[in-house]
C-alpha cells in the first residue's frame, strides 16, 4: 500500500497536527531567551496563519514554492515528538466502513475444516489500518538520521455477515525496526532524497493451517520532485526451513509467497491543492507476471478528517490472500495522510 512504501521512510503528522502558526511558535520557543516577551514571538509568527492556511476548515498546505513536501512532513513530526500527548503515524491510518471485493477467498478456511462447512463470506466488509511509530535513537551518525520502531495492524472485518457472527476474517500485524537518513545528494535533481534500511516481520497471528508469515530485510529510496514523491522499496525475504508437517508450528507457512508478492514495491504520490493521489505497483518480474496495483485518493472532508477512496487489484492485499487474486474498492476516511 502507498503508506506501506512511503511512510516507512518519510515523517508523518501527529494525530493532533499543529497548525503552521503553532509550529512556528514551537520553533521560536526552542531558541528564545527566558526574557523574550511572548508578544514578540506572536508577532514573529503572525504571518504564518495568513500565508499557510487557505481556509479555516482546510489542512495547512505549504505556500512556499521552494518548500519540500518531505521536509515539511519532518518538521511537523519534530513538533509532534515534543508533545507527550500525541502519537506519530507510521503509514496511513484509515477506516473504510464499506468495501466491496469481487470474489472473497474462501479456500483457506474450507481447507482448514476439511471442506465440511461453507464459510459464505460476504463481498462487503470493513477494512481499516492502524499504524504508529516511535523514534528510538536520533542523530546517531548524522544530524538528521534516526532509528525507529514501527507497528502496523491491517484488519478485514466481516461486520455485516450475521450468518457467521460478524467475525474478523483476517488481521495482519507488522512490527519493524528501521533506520532513516537524508542523502547529501539529490537523485534525478530532486528536491529531497531519503534512504531507509529496515527489518520487518509480518504475520496474521493464526495457528496452522491458517498461519501466514514472513520476515524481510528491505531498503527504501525516496525522492521528491515538485508535488511528486516517489518510493522504490526492494526487499529480500529471510528464508525459513520447509515444513515437515502442514500442521506443525515450525517451518515455512507460505514458501511461494515471493512468486505472488515479488521483491519490490514502487510508489508514486502526488499532491494537488489539498488532494492527494497515489499509485502502488508490485510485480514479481517473472514470466507469470503476478503482482498488484493499488490506487488511492484522499481529499478534504471535515476539520482534520479526510475522505479516502482505495482501489486494489492483484495479489497480496492480505497474507491469507497472498496467492489469491483480489479486486476491491472501498470508501471511508483517514486520520493521517502521506504528504
Amino acid at each position: 500500500m502507498l503508506s506501506i512504501a512511503i511512510l516507512s521512510c518519510i515523517s508523518a503528522a501527529a494525530f493532533a497536527e499543529p497548525s503552521p502558526r503553532e509550529q512556528c511558535l514551537l520553533g521560536e520557543l526552542r531558541t528564545a531567551t527566558p526574557d523574550t516577551p511572548i508578544e514578540t514571538l506572536r508577532e514573529h509568527c503572525a504571518g504564518e496563519a495568513d500565508t499557510a492556511i487557505p481556509a479555516p476548515e482546510q489542512e495547512a498546505v505549504p505556500t512556499d514554492p521552494d518548500a519540500s513536501l518531505i521536509g515539511a512532513r519532518i518538521n511537523r513530526e519534530e513538533a509532534a515528538q515534543a508533545n507527550r500527548s500525541t502519537l506519530i503515524p507510521h503509514r496511513r491510518n484509515y477506516f473504510m466502513p464499506v468495501t466491496y471485493m469481487d470474489e472473497p477467498n474462501q479456500q483457506p478456511f474450507e481447507d482448514a475444516d476439511g471442506g465440511t462447512s461453507n464459510q459464505n463470506l460476504d463481498n462487503v466488509e470493513i477494512k481499516f489500518q492502524l499504524s504508529l511509530k516511535v523514534p528510538l535513537v536520533q542523530s546517531a551518525f548524522t544530524d538528521n538520521d534516526a532509528f525507529y520502531f514501527g507497528f502496523t495492524a491491517l484488519s478485514f472485518w466481516q461486520a455485516y455477515n450475521s450468518a457467521l457472527s460478524e467475525p474478523f476474517r483476517e488481521t495482519n500485524y507488522e512490527p519493524e525496526f528501521f533506520y532513516v537518513m537524508p542523502l547529501p545528494w539529490k537523485l534525478f535533481d530532486s528536491d529531497a532524497t531519503l534512504l531507509s534500511f529496515g527489518f520487518s516481520h509480518q504475520s496474521n497471528g493464526q495457528a496452522a493451517p491458517l498461519s501466514r508469515s514472513w520476515n524481510r530485510i528491505y531498503a527504501n529510496l525516496i525522492w521528491e520532485e515538485g508535488n511528486f514523491v516517489f518510493s522504490l522499496k526492494p526487499w529480500w525475504r529471510i528464508p525459513e526451513s520447509a515444513k515437515t508437517d502442514p500442521l506443525s508450528a515450525s517451518g515455512d507457512d507460505n514458501p511461494d509467497i515471493g512468486e505472488y508478492m515479488g521483491n519490490f514495491e514502487f510508489v508514486s504520490a502526488y499532491r494537488h491543492d489539498d488532494h492527494e493521489f497515489s499509485v502502488l505497483i508490485r510485480n514479481n518480474l517473472r514470466s507469470d507476471n503476478r503482482g498488484a496495483l493499488q490506487v488511492e485518493w484522499t481529499f478534504p472532508m471535515y476539520k482534520r478528517l479526510r475522505g479516502y477512496v482505495e482501489y486494489f487489484n492483484g495479489y497480496g492485499e492480505s497474507l491469507i490472500d497472498y496467492n489469491a487474486h483480489t479486486q476491491r474498492i472501498g470508501v471511508g476516511f483517514l486520520l493521517s495522510d502521506l504528504l
